[in-house]
């Protein structure tokens, strides 16, 4: 059974920034490295929506309302995943989401959610 734990989600003020962390502990690097990870989130009452993908070592993706402000990135000696986020706003305010997905879709796996709050 994959496990995803998320962590560093909070309270910010807008302009703050936060970093998200994943954590796979369970997942031997090898495994770790071949998955395509992003990040998710569902702000109040809206859709979960697709934020940031990186597939293989730096093949990144952006939603465009947070292109140049997050970065994803991951360290595979750690197995962990981040979404380093800046100049945050209002609008980035939500449950944000670990996801793991194999290239071909077979298999897929989610964490268990953070909550970022940003006060404007």
């Amino acid at each position: 059974q994959v496990q995803l734990v998320e962590s560093g989600g909070g309270f910010v003020q807008a302009g703050g920034s936060l970093r998200l962390s994943c954590k796979a502990p369970r997942m031997i690097t090898s495994v770790f490295n071949g998955y395509t990870w992003a990040w998710y989130r569902q702000p109040p009452g809206k859709q979960r929506e697709l934020v940031a993908t990186m597939v293989g070592r730096d093949t990144t993706n952006y939603l465009d309302s947070v292109r140049g402000r997050f970065t994803i990135s991951k360290d595979s000696s750690r197995k962990m995943v981040f979404l380093q986020m800046y100049s945050l706003i209002a609008e980035d305010t939500a449950v944000y989401y670990c996801n793991a997905r194999t290239n071909d879709g077979s298999a897929e796996y989610w964490g268990q959610g953070t909550e970022v709050t940003v006060a404007s």
